[in-house]
């Protein structure tokens, strides 16, 4: 019997063994990302792809929270030498993780020292021009990146007497649309998602004025905050006196306003783009359009292209050379117009190269779903300025939330807009300030 039990034991073993060895064979690369959710699937279903495009890797992504919890872990696992390969981070921590030395390893670098081809003018340069050196090196690899259109509820301009296939594209025309549905019995005009985001961050750019100067921190840590020009204060004062008649309707500070327009009560609604998938899968009361983001006609240089959000791929320090060798692969393969075309119909984020917009058209995706391209469109409106470019801003988290503060007590009637902007800024630049003693 002992005879047999080792014999049983020993080819257990080695049966054991043969079926492990391809997967120790194969180079592991820790992925750790905030997507929950179908957008969690998705994710995991790209990663899949690639895993069983090869023998030589295995991605293996884990869900590590919001987007504050995965930029906190992933800082936390680096001081205690467990980081991972690749953190997704969303783009207001992007100063933070440039200014983190040491504890990255550039993409253009990951990308250059591997044996990958790797061109960086295929990347859209709106897209990529956020994770961008001002000497054009590519710093970490964009994924999921939105940027903020507007979505109108079609059923509701026909009831209005508006033209359903010509939504607004001047602040002006909004509030005149807005007015007519007010009069036909909607509850209001229009709500947006994310306020600093859109209608301060995104609003400076598509204006063509900074946000903060030094280049809108591309250029230098030690810069101040711009968002209460003459431009900034006439905007925030027309939202703040179209919240009082209804064309404007406050929701909250992330994506919480979105209800209003599903619900029909407001018949339009500014926000990311990457809502559009969501949105498609819950309206079935009414047919929705897409259009760019509205514009003051009298401001010079307007309309001149919208910024992304969303998050990118940061590469950590601290593993073997031949590890991230894996890395490059998969962000290659993440790059492939196949991969980049599929995300972005599926989740309503932008394609990140040329070449998967194109696939897309030649799918034709657009033709069937009209509108899904205005976000490319909208970014590629104009070649970018220093003015929209991006934000490069440190300390941004608690910079959103300074003003978000200050625009609730503009919209509750507690602050003028002029006041609130003003107050915003003075706060703003303290957080400046304490970021670049930090890290100069």
């Amino acid at each position: 019997m002992r005879t047999r039990k080792t014999t049983l034991a020993a080819a257990t073993a080695a049966t054991t063994l043969l079926l492990a060895s391809p997967a120790l064979a194969q180079t592991e690369v820790q992925w750790w990302h905030a997507m929950g959710g179908s957008l969690g699937e998705l994710l995991e279903n790209i990663t899949d792809g690639f895993n069983a495009s090869q023998d030589d890797y295995v991605v293996n992504p884990v869900y590590k929270g919001e987007y504050n919890e995965t930029m906190t872990g992933a800082i936390a696992a680096f001081r205690a030498g467990e980081q991972p390969h690749i953190v997704q981070i969303f783009e207001v921590g992007t100063a933070t993780m440039m200014a983190a030395e040491g504890a990255i390893r550039p993409v253009y670098e990951v990308m250059e020292n591997s044996e990958i081809e790797f061109n960086p003018d295929a990347y859209l340069p709106a897209v990529t021009g956020y994770y961008t050196t001002t000497e054009g090196d590519m710093l970490s690899m964009p994924f999921n990146s939105s940027t903020p259109v507007m979505f109108y509820n079609k059923d509701a301009f026909e009831e209005a007497g508006l033209d359903p296939e010509a939504p607004p594209r001047t602040w002006p025309e909004l509030e005149e649309a807005s007015q007519a549905l007010l009069d036909a019995g909607y509850e209001c005009g229009f709500t947006t998602g994310w306020p600093s985001w859109v209608q301060l961050e995104n609003f400076s750019a598509l204006h063509n004025v900074p946000f903060v100067s030094g280049a809108n921190g591309f250029a230098s840590t030690d810069i101040e905050a711009l968002f209460n020009s003459d431009l900034h204060k006439k905007h925030i004062g027309k939202m703040v006196e179209w919240q009082e008649s209804g064309v404007f309707s406050y929701g909250g500070r992330y994506s919480d306003s979105r209800p209003k327009f599903v619900s029909g009560e407001c018949a339009m609604y500014t926000d990311s783009s990457a809502n559009r998938a969501s949105l498609v899968a819950g309206i079935e009361d009414f047919e929705f359009g897409m259009a760019m983001l509205p514009y003051w006609p009298d401001a010079e240089g307007a309309p001149q292209n919208s910024i992304i959000g969303g998050a990118s791929l940061w590469v950590l320090e601290g593993h073997p050379d031949e590890e991230y060798e894996a890395v490059a692969a998969f962000f290659e393969y993440l790059s492939s117009p196949e991969v980049q075309a599929e995300w972005h119909q599926k989740s309503g984020y932008l394609p990140i190269t040329q070449a998967a917009f194109e696939l897309t058209q030649e799918q034709g995706y657009y033709e069937e779903n009209p509108g899904a391209d205005v976000s490319v469109k909208q970014m590629n409106l104009n070649e970018p300025t220093e003015n929209s470019k991006g934000l490069r801003i440190g300390n941004f988290l608690q910079i959103r939330d300074i003003i978000n503060e200050e625009l609730e007590a503009a919209f509750s009637g507690d602050k003028s807009a002029s006041d609130a902007l003003d107050e915003a800024v003075e706060r703003a630049n303290g957080e400046l300030e304490k970021f670049h003693r930090q890290n100069n």
